[in-house]
């Protein structure tokens, strides 16, 4: 009887111990949400300093608040300035990709907070101009999300500015004006080196994109750039160049007429607003 009584009494103190380690946890919590809220209100004031703080304090209070990692990371990225490297601006971009990088290596984080840190790090990459890795997280958010075209179409900008830049060094190398194709054969050759894999990448990317919105008038116009880079890759094949460059200038055509077509939707659903008469 007594050791029932030692056991009963031993039982009430570990659970009266649990339910007090359980209410600090819940408050715990509580205080880790105030301060996510706090930081958000502070991060659309404009205040990323204090947002900083407050979701540094959030993470602090629950490790595992993936959401205040990722706004973290986002405030972070609101503080730094592309192309800058004085080290407050190095100190805020290293400050997203590790926040963004927690999220990811988190196993239970949700699959809308993966994307968005995903596609956050590929944005910053490429304000960093690490085009590889941005290419490489546009990617990843492509295996996340297939179904959204704008991953699909920031790899293609990559593809187009990895392959734009030595092609116009060549041309201007050779003296050669726009209207000319490349009849260097050595220099063709190694511009098909080093761009051909990217610009047949970046096409298939925004074919892929315009089929996924068929309006998606910025993917139609680095269409049109792209076919101009497939079209200087040609070498010596003239009809294939010609043929790339009807192709371009077809996408010019479907690029505006989409673009007046969205205009003239937003003007029917929105209405007019005529001038007011001057007094």
């Amino acid at each position: 009887m007594k050791q029932t009584q030692n056991l009963i009494g031993k039982l009430t103190v570990s659970i009266a111990a649990i339910a007090m380690l359980l209410a600090t946890s819940g408050c715990t919590k509580l205080r880790a949400r105030d301060q996510l809220n706090k930081g958000v209100q502070a991060y659309k004031a404009s205040k990323f300093e204090t947002a900083i703080e407050r979701f540094k304090n959030a993470i602090a209070l629950d490790p595992d608040l993936n959401v205040a990692k990722l706004y973290l990371a986002t405030a972070c990225v609101a503080q730094y300035v592309p192309g800058g490297d004085n080290p407050e601006n190095v100190r805020m971009a290293d400050c997203a990709i590790e926040e963004y990088k927690k999220v990811l290596d988190s196993s239970d984080a949700p699959k809308t907070t993966q994307v968005l840190s995903t596609k956050g790090l590929a944005s910053l990459y490429f304000n960093m101009k690490k085009f590889d890795d941005a290419k490489a997280f546009n990617k990843k958010a492509i295996a996340l999300d297939p179904n959204d075209p704008e991953n699909y179409y920031s790899v293609a900008v990559i593809d187009w500015t990895q392959s734009y830049v030595p092609r116009m060094e060549a041309r201007q190398r050779l003296g050669l004006k726009p209207e000319d194709p490349i009849k260097d054969k050595k220099v063709c050759e190694e511009l098909k080196t080093k761009n051909q894999e990217k610009v047949d990448e970046g096409v298939q990317m925004l074919e892929k994109a315009i089929t996924l919105r068929k309006d998606y008038d910025d993917a139609m116009a680095y269409l049109n750039l792209l076919y101009r880079e497939r079209a200087d890759l040609h070498c010596d094949d003239l009809d294939a160049r010609k043929a790339d460059l009807q192709l371009a200038d077809e996408m010019v055509k479907k690029t505006m007429d989409t673009k007046k077509a969205k205009a003239e939707k937003a003007n029917e659903q929105h209405g007019i607003v005529l001038d007011q008469p001057k007094q």
